[in-house]
């Protein structure tokens, strides 16, 4: 289990206690979090869970698949911390990952 901080382009800040072996996409969606749609159902086959990753977390939760950065060019202001949040697997050890959701998803 893994306490996550999802936080909305807004600032408004929603701490979900994620179990491990989900997504962070599914964690979000399972707690009503507004920002991640996740149109696919967590497939990669679309952008509409881009997330920014904390920097402090960039290297725990580790780089992007080459589908994963594929799909990535379909999202709006894409940064070097942008991630899928269905790409992210929740572990014991992003236990205070911060995520942040891009101002076009509210």
């Amino acid at each position: 289990m893994a306490k996550i901080t999802y936080i909305q382009h807004n600032g408004a800040e929603h701490v979900i206690d994620v179990k491990s072996g989900l997504s962070v996409m599914e964690g979000a969606v399972k707690n009503n979090v507004p920002g991640i749609d996740a149109d696919c159902g967590g497939a990669c086959a679309c952008a509409t869970c881009h997330v920014y990753v904390d920097e402090a977390w960039k290297e725990r939760v580790g780089s992007p698949s080459a589908m994963e950065e594929s799909m990535l060019d379909f999202a709006e202001n894409v940064e070097s911390n942008s991630r899928l949040s269905c790409q992210i697997k929740v572990t014991d050890e992003l236990d205070g990952l911060i995520i942040r959701m891009p101002e076009n998803q509210h």
